[in-house]
């Protein structure tokens, strides 16, 4: 892997403004999982190493939290600008250490620059405000603050996008972070810290600590000092994180599993909901939380937009991100790959179709073929799990409320599409589908503008937006007596 920058390629974690190996020697190799080959190493950091961790970052925030919210903002913007200057380095790392396509990395750097800049803007209008006076002699009012130390605990399939989201608008309110990146993919983490350096921030505002999944994650949920988590990754370990973080009470933001369904009605040009299809199902090779895991189309038109999704769908280039023509790249290990194949032979076992997906002609061992399913019923686990892979499983419906009911029949609640015409249709399924964003006509739904979460079981509060700045911030309330000159008389209730 060449960068123009080398400096960006850390192998160490980053804390209290210094790079440091674990303190055993103990290490976790990282691999391009386009070949297996080793990229390199990231430590194992000991107990007492998060613990230093957690001291560096409290001390840090009673500093920055004093911090004005216009000197915040301008190192954020400094921040943002490091990552425009490096961003074909940026995305080489992504090509290399989550295997997306060159075009798709490129997105991320520019989707996670965003980010910064965003919250960056968002520093400066934090404000509480005056309230009604219900009792005589007093000014009532509320101050918004930061929470305080935050660890974000981040996945490998967006590394660099994941942590800004959370990171800039953490640090905008005025709180430290602890980034716990995804063992995958450590490097783009490593290299925000690198850079985030370079862009001013003070030492122990922003750190990257890097060991074993479980434990780090155990200590930071226990640790009182840290006063909010926020996790993005599986519906299963977001319900642990919470669990654990009972104990402390602290803040908790979960961005959770996503099984969206993707309607198309019978009113549709059905070449253009093909191609929104491909785009939706096969966006960062499947392995997103919004893609479309359930492609569900009218009766009416389904056997033609079958022929016109396998049209597309054989013209999909499959190899490693770094080549100009790859549109999906490998998934991020061989594990994925099984679970993938064991998805589809468990939908053909229970009377699915295989349309097109020859597994043979995937160019390595962590690649797999995008595959095409048709006659797919809720039985099937294709329908009831988040694939995480390039398999679009298709079902036919016949009226309405029978599509509502099947794109409702999940217990996860992030993202859905609809593709019609039809506005009365629209609006219906705007309010009826139980998803915390819905798309219409359109692939494209994120950005740093939008208040990005879900319902049910795909999480709990937002990211991005006015909103995301709100997981980083407490309302406090004050009553400022003693204005009429006179004392305050007691409430007769003493409330």
């Amino acid at each position: 892997m060449k960068l123009e920058d080398p400096r960006l390629f850390r192998h160490f974690a980053w804390i209290n403004g210094e790079w440091c190996h674990s303190e055993s020697g103990a290490e976790w190799p990282v691999y391009n999982p386009a070949d297996n080959s080793l990229l390199g190493y990231i430590p194992l950091l000991e107990p007492a190493q998060i613990d230093r961790a957690v001291d560096a970052a409290e001390q840090a925030f009673a500093r920055w939290r004093q911090v004005r919210a216009d000197r915040r903002a301008a190192l954020l913007m400094a921040w943002y600008q490091q990552l425009l200057a490096h961003r074909d380095d940026l995305a080489t790392l992504l090509v290399h250490e989550q295997g997306k396509p060159r075009r798709e990395a490129e997105g991320e750097v520019d989707y996670a620059a965003g980010f910064i800049r965003w919250f960056a803007e968002e520093a400066v209008r934090i404000n509480g405000e005056t309230l009604a006076v219900h009792i005589d002699g007093t000014l009532p009012g509320t101050l918004k603050e930061p929470v305080g130390v935050c660890a974000l605990i981040t996945p490998w399939n967006f590394p660099l996008a994941m942590i800004t989201r959370k990171a800039a608008a953490a640090l905008a309110a005025g709180c430290s972070v602890l980034v716990k990146p995804a063992n995958e993919t450590p490097f783009s983490a490593l290299a925000l810290a690198e850079l985030a350096e370079r862009a001013g921030l003070p030492s122990g505002v922003f750190n990257v600590i890097t060991g074993d999944p479980q434990a780090v994650c155990a200590q930071l949920c226990e640790e009182p000092r840290v006063r909010a988590l926020s996790f993005t990754g599986s519906t299963r370990v977001g319900k642990l994180l919470l669990a654990q973080c009972a104990g402390s009470v602290k803040r908790v933001s979960l961005e959770l599993g996503g099984n969206a369904p993707f309607v198309v009605a019978p009113d549709v040009n059905i070449d253009e909901a093909a191609a929104a299809a491909i785009d939706a199902r096969f966006q960062t090779s499947g392995q997103d939380c919004l893609a479309a895991n359930r492609i569900m189309v009218h009766q009416q038109i389904h056997e033609a937009f079958i022929e016109a999704f396998t049209a597309r769908l054989r013209a999909l280039k499959v190899g490693p991100g770094d080549s100009p023509d790859s549109d999906i790249g490998p998934l991020i290990h061989r594990q994925a790959v099984d679970k993938a194949q064991a998805l589809v032979d468990d939908a053909l076992s229970r009377g699915a179709r295989l349309i097109h997906g020859d597994q043979r002609q995937a160019p390595g061992d962590n690649y797999f073929m995008p595959t095409l399913l048709i006659g797919v019923t809720p039985a099937m686990r294709v329908w009831q799990e988040e694939s995480f892979a390039p398999i679009a499983a298709v079902a036919a419906w016949q009226h309405d409320d029978q599509a509502i009911a099947l794109a409702n029949a999940s217990e996860y609640g992030l993202a859905a599409y609809l593709w019609t015409h039809d506005q009365r249709r629209v609006w219906r399924y705007i309010r009826e589908l139980e998803y915390g964003m819905v798309a219409v006509n359109s692939v494209k739904m994120t950005g740093v503008t939008v208040p990005f979460g879900g319902i049910k079981q795909s999480g709990l509060g937002r990211e991005g937006g006015r909103t995301g700045i709100d997981e980083y911030l407490t309302t406090r309330y004050f009553c400022l007596g003693g204005l009429s000159g006179e004392p305050t008389q007691p409430s007769v209730t003493g409330e």
